[in-house]
């Protein structure tokens, strides 16, 4: 055993693919809003997939975050007053 492989696992090194999938680093910020923070963490999981296996965690984020801001939406209020067109004669 030389030097350069003292300390070594002692398998190769895998070799560097610059087509295999890799992680872009980019840092996600917590909101605040458990649901919100999961689908941004889910944005994640592309870093390990192929380019054409984006679209699906995209798609999935994107609908959560529909959801969660149609959710907003949907709070409790007064009932709407009732409609001229159900008073017909």
């Amino acid at each position: 055993m030389n030097d350069e492989t003292a300390g070594s696992t002692g398998g190769p090194e895998p070799a560097y693919d610059p087509a295999a999938p890799a992680p872009i680093g980019v840092e996600r910020t917590p909101t605040g809003h458990a649901d919100v923070d999961a689908l941004l963490e889910r944005l994640g999981d592309a870093d390990h997939l192929p380019a054409d296996g984006h679209i699906e965690v995209y798609e999935d984020v994107h609908r959560g975050l529909r959801e969660a801001l149609t959710a907003l939406d949907a709070r409790p209020g007064p009932p709407a007053p009732p409609s001229s067109y159900d008073n017909r004669s």
